[in-house]
């Protein structure tokens, strides 16, 4: 199966996907299965859309009707509540596939885990059922700083009661999925001075998504930004975040085990890709003595380090998810908290070196052939260079320092 894919369009907007098509995943290994069958439908046009930034569209509709949006749903609102571990391991199957297609659900699943820990039982009935008929959630992201925040915290976006109801104002950018998504959820300020998110629909008149993205890598994940313009808000759209900061939780380190495991899956892409490169066109060194490139002990030995390390980080994110699902089965205190956000931290920083490792590596083992443009190899190390900016994984090796040396608690955000 594969998806045909044409130039985006800036002002499209996403279609409700046909319920009767979305398929409901009820455990761990059928959404692993699920993982599999959608990554082989996105990888054959991964270069493409890369090269041209076409948008993935229809692979997205591909991804709603698979049913993966809904696996983190609890079983009680009719999901299947998959293990953190089997979430890391969706992420990096589909991300070594596409792996700008499959960072696009990072902030999906990051607000579901918001919903999960504070949201009304209402709210999550409403919000879960449209998941589970295959709505996607973006996200508006961070606010760049203004010049009249003394900090990148504090934000300008407000929600405000007004004589005609709640209205949202503000813009936001780094809104990873926010153009694909039928809802765009936003962080804002209310009258009292408090944080919320706010669920706004993506038809929501004066809401505006820009597809104003124009980096070097992970091209297609449309992270520009996000404009309200008095947009007319529901109170019961609105969750009290606020309410978080005070309480130990996991929507932090789940966000951090979503990042990691994109840095996981760019990895295994650019290691297969030098696997596959070395033995179907690299020639070997002159000095080496042999026919092939596959046959270079220096070549073997450099790939048998490239897999070790492979290897390493992903057992450190597989132990991460193990470790939040072993949290999450008890009562969460602040300690509880701060060893989830130590084990994140752990994968990130492994997955983060080997992902960079990786695709700097594949051109050096491939040679000067590897960089022809209509191999369009870049790609790979433009993606892991790209994405490993996402937070700064020096404050990651600080966290960790600190946490063993001083028994300090990582804070509690997204970002840890």
């Amino acid at each position: 199966m594969q998806t045909s894919e044409t130039p985006h369009a800036a002002a499209r907007l996403p279609q409700p996907p046909d319920p009767a098509r979305v398929k409901r995943i009820g455990n761990d290994a059928e959404a692993l299965a699920a993982a599999r069958v959608l990554a082989d439908a996105v990888a054959p046009g991964a270069s493409r859309r890369d090269r041209e930034r076409i948008l993935p569209w229809d692979a997205l509709d591909l991804w709603s009707e698979s049913g993966l949006g809904a696996i983190t749903v609890p079983r009680e609102y009719g999901g299947a509540d998959v293990s953190y571990a089997t979430l890391a391991e969706v992420f990096a199957i589909l991300c070594a596939a596409d792996p700008a297609f499959g960072q696009i659900p990072q902030n999906h699943f990051g607000v579901l885990g918001v919903l999960r820990e504070i949201g009304s039982p209402a709210q999550k009935q409403r919000f879960y059922g449209e998941v589970l008929a295959g709505q996607r959630l973006g996200n508006a992201g961070p606010e760049r700083r203004s010049a009249t925040s003394a900090t990148i915290l504090q934000g300008t976006t407000r929600l405000a009661a007004t004589a005609d109801g709640l209205r949202l104002n503000g813009e936001r950018f780094y809104s990873t999925g926010a153009l694909f998504a039928h809802r765009v959820p936003s962080r804002a300020v209310d009258d009292e001075g408090r944080a919320v998110q706010v669920w706004v629909p993506r038809d929501a008149p004066g809401l505006t998504v820009i597809d104003d993205w124009s980096s070097f890598g992970q091209r297609t994940t449309a992270s520009g930004t996000v404009r309200f313009d008095n947009v007319a808000v529901d109170p019961e759209d609105v969750l009290p975040i606020w309410q978080l900061a005070g309480n130990p939780g996991l929507y932090g380190p789940t966000s951090q085990l979503i990042q990691a495991a994109i840095d996981q899956g760019i990895a295994e892409a650019a290691v297969a890709e030098a696997v596959r490169f070395v033995r179907e066109h690299a020639r070997p060194w002159i000095d080496s003595g042999v026919a092939r490139a596959a046959d270079d002990p220096y070549i073997i030995a450099d790939v048998g380090r490239l897999h070790i390390d492979l290897h390493a980080a992903h057992e450190v994110l597989l132990e991460a998810g193990h470790t939040l699902d072993a949290l999450a089965a008890a009562p969460l205190d602040a300690e509880a908290s701060a060893c989830a956000s130590v084990a994140v931290a752990q994968a990130k920083i492994l997955t983060t070196r080997i992902a960079l490792e990786a695709s700097e590596k594949l051109f050096e083992l491939a040679g000067s052939a590897s960089t022809r443009a209509a191999h369009n190899l870049d790609r790979h190390w433009r993606n892991a260079r790209t994405h490993t900016l996402h937070d700064p994984v020096r404050w990651k090796l600080h966290l960790l320092g600190n946490y063993h040396l001083n028994h300090v608690l990582p804070a509690r955000h997204s970002w840890n």
